[in-house]
This record gives structure tokens, C-alpha cells and sequence, in this order.
């Protein structure tokens, strides 16, 4: 999608591709103007973000809704105001291009969304990353919520934000030494606990293998990767799971082409941090067999930086980090995913004083 299309394609197009009945779905307790729940995220995204219509965040959040991050806890919509305020201030003709919503539930038990966008806009103002520097910045961020009767009541978000930092062309070392200090000082306590071990083995034992579950089956497709491939280290399976050509976007902007590159990648976290676990935490998906299946799922990584690598000399720090894959199916195999977990915060977790 580019920069000139405007927001009413984007809302007509992932609607109509998406909900695809062809009849009004249920909204009960909604405004007037959401026609299914795909339109209701985009738009409202749109109205608060871009029309700068913050104080819909009064209307379309609950008093007492958390917003978890990786790296803060937010509770209620003043600190969702001041956040927002904050962010439009540093970048002020910010756009949000909605590049993908997957959902599932109704209006009476409640809808959960899945919701892409890529971020788009110039460092203008003053903010946590300092004075304007002018520059252009694009970013991934999945939002996963709770919705009912038009109100929000639980979020978890995630972003890349390592790729605006190294698009604002700062040292992210030395960025996330600065932060974290600057938040042990202000009395943040650390975000990350350190006491004991990472959920990944029981005891002795090695990690549960399962193979009996059908890959085929899009509940089924993330738990198999996350436990198979990721926590008993079964990287043989990863060919049986994504196509020869798959494509997956990882944090800082990072494109990975087929099973050697996402292979190299999974090993690099992992021998940084040996005990790396990853924990499913939901799954969601829409779609069919025929046509291919669109899945959401959301997951937590922890470990313990006991290895060298890509994060320099072992610090002996835990970390623990929020991510969101979405991942498109096609023949049975992944062809495309996009992993966005905030690699700055976990930086930030590893230089955190003490």
C-alpha cells in the first residue's frame, strides 16, 4: 500500500477481505459507524492517531484497561493519553497503514484482535530519544486486544522499536545504557525477575517433543513451532514447517529469505541465551485450507545471557520479552511471517544497573 492511498481503502479492503460473508456482522454495544470489528480497529486507530482525535481513547478504553509492553505495565487511559500525546509530539505527522487485522470471537463474549500496522513519519519534536533530528522513520507494531461493546479491556502491544532507533541513526548500546539508568534512577524497578529457573525443561528431563499434533490445523501450527523448533531445539523440523522460499521479517527491519537465513537467526538467540524458552500464550487465525490461513499468535521469550554473540559479552542478565508472529499459510507450509518483538527493550533489560 503506499503513502497516497487513503484511509477509507484501507478500511473497505481489509473488511471486505476479511469478515467476506457479504452481511452486516454483529455489533452490539459499538458505535454506529464500525460495521464489523476489523473496521472498528482500523478506524478508531486512524481517528486517534492521524485525525489526532486523542481523547477517543476516553470512549474506546476501558477506566481500569492494561496495556502490557515488554518493557512497562500500563494501567488506565491517562497514562494511554500522556503516551500518545508524547509520541504525536516527537512525530507529528505520524501515519498508521493497516496492513493487517486477524480476529476472532463476537460482540457478546468479546472479540480478540490481532491488528498490523507499519508506523511512517519524521522526527520533528523533542522526546525520549532527544532533540529532532528530522529523520524519516518506518516501523512494524501488532497490537493484540480484547474488545467489548466498543471498549478496549485489555492490550498487549509490541514494536520494532530497534529499527526507529537505528533509523534516528543513534549508538542503540549506548541508547538503552542511558535509558535504563535514567529509569533505575527515577525508581522503575527492574522489569524482569531473577529467580528461578526458565519454564523450559522439568527437572531432568528434556523437553516435551510433540509430534502428534496436525500442522495442518492453524491452532495447532504456532505450538508446534515454539515447542518443536525453538524449545527442544528440533531445527531439522523448521523445512517441514515454512516453505523452501520462505520470507520472515524480524525486528530492525530485518528481512530473512528461506531456511538458512531464519535457521542462522534462531540459533544466534539461542546461544546467547541458552536457556531461551518460548511460551505460547494465544492463538488466533481466519481463514480456510483452500484459500490459506492467516494466524496470530502471541508469545513470551525469556532466558539468561550466559553466551557471547550478537549481544556481546555475557551480562548473566534474565530477560524476558512480549512478541507477536503473524504468519501467512499457503499449501500446508509458512510462506511469510512477521515476527516483531522489541529488541531495544530487551537491550535495555540487559544494561538495567545491578
Amino acid at each position: 500500500m503506499s503513502a497516497d492511498d487513503g484511509p477509507d481503502l484501507e478500511w473497505r479492503d481489509l473488511s471486505e477481505v476479511q469478515t467476506g460473508s457479504g452481511l452486516p456482522q454483529s455489533m452490539d454495544g459499538f458505535d454506529p459507524d464500525y460495521a464489523d470489528i476489523v473496521e472498528y480497529i482500523i478506524r478508531c486507530t486512524h481517528k486517534i492517531w492521524e485525525e489526532k482525535a486523542i481523547g477517543l481513547i476516553y470512549t474506546h478504553y476501558a477506566h481500569n484497561t492494561p496495556v502490557h509492553l515488554t518493557d512497562a505495565e500500563l494501567y488506565g487511559r491517562d497514562q494511554m493519553v500522556e503516551g500518545t500525546v508524547r509520541t504525536l509530539a516527537a512525530f507529528p505527522d505520524l501515519r498508521l497503514y493497516g496492513d493487517e487485522v486477524i480476529w476472532s470471537g463476537d460482540d457478546q463474549a468479546g472479540f480478540h484482535t490481532s491488528h498490523r500496522v507499519t508506523w511512517s513519519g519524521h522526527h520533528l519534536g523533542h522526546g525520549v530519544y532527544g532533540s529532532p533530528t528530522g529523520a524519516r522513520i518506518q516501523r512494524r507494531e501488532i497490537a493484540h486486544c480484547i474488545v467489548i461493546r466498543n471498549r478496549i479491556i485489555e492490550e498487549w502491544s509490541v514494536q520494532d522499536e530497534l529499527a526507529l532507533v537505528q533509523q534516528l541513526g543513534l549508538d542503540a548500546a549506548e541508547l538503552a545504557r542511558e535509558l535504563s539508568q535514567r529509569e533505575a534512577e527515577t525508581g522503575f524497578i527492574s522489569p524482569v525477575g531473577t529467580l528461578g529457573e526458565v519454564p523450559r525443561l522439568s527437572g531432568q528431563h528434556h523437553p516435551p517433543i510433540q509430534l502428534e499434533a496436525d500442522p495442518n490445523d492453524p491452532d495447532a501450527l504456532p505450538g508446534l513451532i515454539y515447542s518443536l523448533i525453538w524449545n527442544a531445539r528440533m531445527l531439522n523440523y523448521l523445512s517441514d514447517y515454512y516453505a523452501p522460499d520462505a520470507v520472515v521479517w524480524v525486528p530492525g527491519n530485518r528481512r530473512l529469505s528461506g531456511h538458512g537465513d531464519l535457521t542462522a537467526y534462531i540459533l544466534q538467540l539461542l546461544a546467547a541465551f541458552p536457556d531461551g524458552a518460548v511460551q505460547l500464550e494465544h492463538v488466533m487465525w481466519n481463514g480456510s485450507e483452500e484459500g490459506g490461513y492467516k494466524i496470530a499468535a502471541r508469545w513470551t521469550f525469556q532466558g539468561t545471557h550466559r553466551g557471547p554473540g550478537v549481544y556481546g559479552a555475557p551480562t548473566g542478565k534474565r530477560v524476558r520479552v512480549i512478541g507477536i508472529s503473524h504468519f501467512e499459510v499457503s499449501g500446508g507450509q509458512i510462506v511469510r511471517e512477521y515476527m516483531v518483538w522489541n529488541e531495544f527493550a530487551l537491550l535495555k533489560q540487559l544494561c538495567w544497573p545491578g
